[in-house]
């Protein structure tokens, strides 16, 4: 099976192309290779690689910067994803594309189903969703997979970001603040590509949308204190920083988030027969891997 992947280089991409390769032949493309802001050049780069399957990982992932950029966002999160899966129609080819949990606007008291209207808080979001719809639109084969706050060794993250930001302060004994009272599951992005060869390996593969993350809850309060906790626990770090807990208020950004980012996975687990672990024994695992 030949496979295009996009955005090969991105966090995500990094381990999808690890996992796809027991698979078959993977063209790997980043944004040198494959433009996505070209739509001319996208359709022409997809029809002579003439893939089997396609699985788009690329996206414009800088949630703030978008307020100021919407056009440059639909182009990538938006019209991009249409254009893949129009030739993945052409094609006969399965296509596996990734979304956000940011399509939500938070409100809801409890997990968000497949069958939940999205009601997005920022341009990202409409972005975002603008690519489940216009993939949706084309009635291509697909997977759309919404997973929420996504880490891993690769690309920049919350927990990257946590482990140089706490090492530093246990230099010089300042203090951190995080956010908590958003919930969310953060997800590895090893645990979301090896699902991605999982599915795609199936001769039945399912399609159409789907919530897919870690199992479990956590605020970013609760889950910085978590990477500090393993960190030190598997002597990645001496010692943990004192973490103190703040509200969304107390740190505005432009872009606004979802104060409830919990996705219910169980359609996934329902079609599929597979599940993510505990967002726990993900980072455990993850942090077992880093070399920072």
């Amino acid at each position: 099976m030949k496979i295009l992947l996009t955005g090969c280089a991105g966090q995500l991409g990094r381990e999808l192309k690890r996992s796809l390769a027991c698979l078959g032949e993977v063209v790997a493309c980043d944004r040198r290779q494959l433009d996505l802001t070209n739509p001319d050049a996208l359709r022409a780069a997809v029809r002579a690689i003439a893939p089997a399957a396609i699985v788009n990982a690329a996206a414009y992932t800088a949630v703030d910067k978008a307020e100021a950029e919407p056009a440059a966002a639909d182009t990538i999160n938006a019209v991009a994803p249409g254009i893949l899966a129009e030739e993945a129609k052409r094609l006969g080819a399965p296509l596996i594309h990734y979304s956000t949990d940011y399509v939500f606007d938070g409100s809801k008291a409890t997990a968000y189903t497949e069958d939940d209207i999205p009601a997005p808080l920022s341009a990202y979001g409409r972005s975002k969703l603008g690519g489940e719809q216009a993939i949706t639109a084309t009635g291509a084969r697909h997977l759309i997979f919404r997973t929420s706050w996504v880490y891993g060794l690769h690309g920049a993250n919350f927990m990257k970001t946590m482990l140089r930001l706490g090492r530093r302060s246990c230099e010089t004994g300042d203090e951190l603040r995080v956010i908590g009272d958003q919930v969310g599951a953060p997800t590895w992005t090893r645990h979301l590509a090896d699902i991605a060869a999982l599915v795609l390996a199936r001769e039945d593969m399912p399609e159409g949308l789907y919530h897919l993350a870690a199992a479990g809850e956590t605020s970013w309060h609760g889950y910085a204190e978590a990477i500090f906790a393993e960190a030190q626990n598997i002597g990645l770090m001496e010692k943990s920083p004192v973490v103190r807990r703040i509200t969304s208020a107390d740190y505005p950004l432009p872009a606004a988030r979802p104060a409830n980012s919990r996705l219910d996975c169980t359609k996934f687990r329902r079609d599929f027969d597979l599940s993510l672990p505990d967002w726990r024994s993900g980072l455990a695992d993850c942090l077992a891997d880093a070399r920072f």
